[in-house]
């Protein structure tokens, strides 16, 4: 968050040419005969960025296999609310920007940052339920696969289908190394990087690789020792510098007011509004449950945090608007309307009252021994999501 406020003040200084200028480097990879040309700020959010996301997908398949989301009830609450934070701030956009070339932009609000947001919830409730975090991180990555999708097949000017196909050939041969029980990391970290490589040739988003490769990976052990190895560069490369890239947005009065007005709407409105909503639908007709300790007013809080656009936004920003009026109207309305998501939302959660995991005498003591034997759990929780793996 410090990156990010720095960033912004970069861009709006005197070094503001020099930082763009930086951003805008051209950096080439050759290997085997095949090049790669990106700029650093391409580096960033596809490369770096993927290596996040890949962790996000660990955590969340841990809690598939034996966490917060092995209950079918206890999945169905985070899919139902990142379907209506979806649905509900793409119309309340299109209703909001009144048609014409500013409607392109509609899938802006669709997507919740999950570093963001889950480094929000970390600084205001660093003491709320585990299941609060995952339903939180485990609706971010729903409903940016949504918003992947849609870059797919409605920003995506040219699919290349060759390179979605070798794409498709290196995922089945993940799932071959997995079937076959191979359990140790290196191959799937290599064709893991060549996965990401096809991914990115083929014009959809690069870091979806990351999640792909996350679900392939074998549990519980090369999960694990990957998660473990992942949280301090995650934590202290990644987000930063991805901050840093991403953050310095020059405010100036040449924006359109439509685009601002309809992207907080969507983000600010819809997206609390629409996540709320799906959720105590899903729960009143019995299809899922909130997490254990957690009440209506925590979800409402994470609801609010999921508000917090950012990453996908601004990239879905760029693929939307070509005109640099319209983009930098986008831009001021993500910014503005994460702000006032992430302050609503610390506010409710920091009024909310999160009652404490109930465990056993038995499951009290696995929790000590856990503490006292396994000291790299404290990796695990650098993000917040991190679980008593000697509890289960």
């Amino acid at each position: 968050m410090v990156c990010a406020c720095a960033a912004l003040a970069v861009a709006n200084s005197a070094w503001a040419d020099a930082y763009h200028h930086l951003l805008a480097t051209t950096i080439a990879l050759a290997t085997g005969g095949h090049a790669l040309s990106l700029t650093v700020h391409q580096w960033i959010n596809d490369g770096l960025m993927a290596i996040f996301f890949l962790l996000v997908g660990l955590e969340i398949k841990r809690e598939v296999r034996g966490g917060e989301l092995a209950s079918p009830r206890q999945a169905a609450l985070p899919i139902a609310g990142a379907i209506g934070g979806m649905v509900v701030p793409a119309l309340l956009y299109l209703v909001a920007s009144g048609g014409g070339p500013e409607a392109r932009g509609w899938a802006i609000p669709m997507a919740t940052d999950i570093a963001f947001a889950l480094g929000v919830l970390a600084l205001v409730a660093p003491r709320a339920p585990r299941g609060l975090k995952v339903f939180l991180a485990a609706l971010a990555i729903v409903d940016d696969v949504g918003a992947v999708l849609v870059i797919a097949f409605v920003y995506t000017s040219a699919i290349a289908w060759g390179a979605l196909g070798v794409a498709g050939l290196v995922l089945l041969s993940l799932v071959a190394l997995n079937v076959l029980r191979v359990r140790r990391l290196t191959p799937y970290l290599i064709l893991g990087a060549v996965l990401w490589y096809f991914v990115h040739e083929s014009g959809l988003h690069a870091t979806i690789a990351g999640v792909l490769l996350a679900f392939i990976i074998p549990a519980p052990e090369p999960l694990l020792r990957l998660e473990h190895a992942l949280h301090g560069f995650s934590a202290f490369v990644v987000m930063p510098l991805f901050a840093l890239s991403n953050a310095g947005v020059a405010v100036t009065g040449a924006q359109r007011g439509t685009v601002t007005l309809a992207v907080v709407v969507g983000l600010a409105i819809g997206k609390p509004l629409g996540i709320t909503a799906a959720s105590f639908a899903a729960v009143r007709l019995r299809f899922a449950s909130l997490p254990l300790g957690v009440d209506w007013q925590a979800l409402l809080g994470c609801a609010w945090l999921g508000g917090i656009g950012f990453t996908m936004s601004l990239f879905v920003a760029t693929l939307a608007f070509r005109e640099p009026a319209l983009l930098d109207s986008a831009k001021v309305g993500i910014l503005t309307a994460s702000t006032v998501a992430a302050l609503v939302g610390a506010w409710l959660l920091r009024r909310a009252r999160h009652s404490s995991r109930t465990t056993s005498p038995r499951d009290h003591g696995l929790e000590i021994a856990a503490t006292s034997s396994e000291p790299h759990q404290r990796g695990l929780k650098s993000l917040g999501l991190g679980n008593d793996h000697g509890r289960r």
